[in-house]
């Protein structure tokens, strides 16, 4: 069964609300980090090809959690303050592979326009899109980045908020559903 989280999906009955919690005062997200193979590479695609400005390299002889090797610590910057960020830790392995989408993948939303500037501009240079995909309630190209992660440029679609919008698109209905589905599964 193929659930989508629209308004014009069956309902079915309200399943319980999640009991009340102490709202955390989260104002954000300030960046999302992972590693890479080379700094300068990494540099190259996200403020070269995306157009993210470089905004900080801290360069480091010891780990957050105190292992002594060195890195660097470089920060793109987005247009709502967040950050991209990134690793390089030459003296410390790490198996980089190429993810799929439905694996690992960052999204950074774009108007229309630019959209399909990206497409064109990424084939231009050789940096093939897969894509345009149209999923529920965005229209989206992935990139691949120098690392293997997959970057993803999304425009939302007209109806967008009111796909997302938990008031009307039965999601805690829609999950009880599938976990209650994997468990007849095995």
């Amino acid at each position: 069964m193929d659930d989508r989280t629209t308004s014009k999906s069956p309902k079915s009955p309200k399943s319980p609300k999640s009991p009340k919690r102490p709202t955390i005062p989260l104002m954000g997200l300030h960046h999302s980090a992972n590693r890479c193979r080379d700094a300068e590479e990494t540099r190259a695609f996200y403020e070269d090809f995306l157009g993210l400005p470089l905004s900080c390299s801290l360069r480091r002889s010891r780990t957050e959690t105190g292992v002594e090797t060195p890195l660097i610590h470089i920060f793109f910057r987005m247009r709502d303050g967040s950050y991209l960020a990134f690793f390089e830790l030459p003296e410390v392995p790490f198996e980089f592979k190429e993810q799929d989408p439905s694996d690992l993948h960052i999204a950074l939303e774009v108007d229309d326009e630019t959209l399909r500037a990206m497409y064109e501009r990424g084939r231009a240079r050789g940096q093939e899109p897969f894509g345009p995909a149209e999923l529920e309630s965005l229209r989206s190209i992935y990139f691949r980045d120098p690392n293997g992660y997959i970057v993803e440029l999304t425009t939302k679609l007209e109806h967008h908020d009111e796909v997302m919008d938990p008031e009307k698109n039965d999601a805690r209905a829609i999950l009880d559903r599938w976990q209650a589905d994997k468990t007849t599964r095995g």
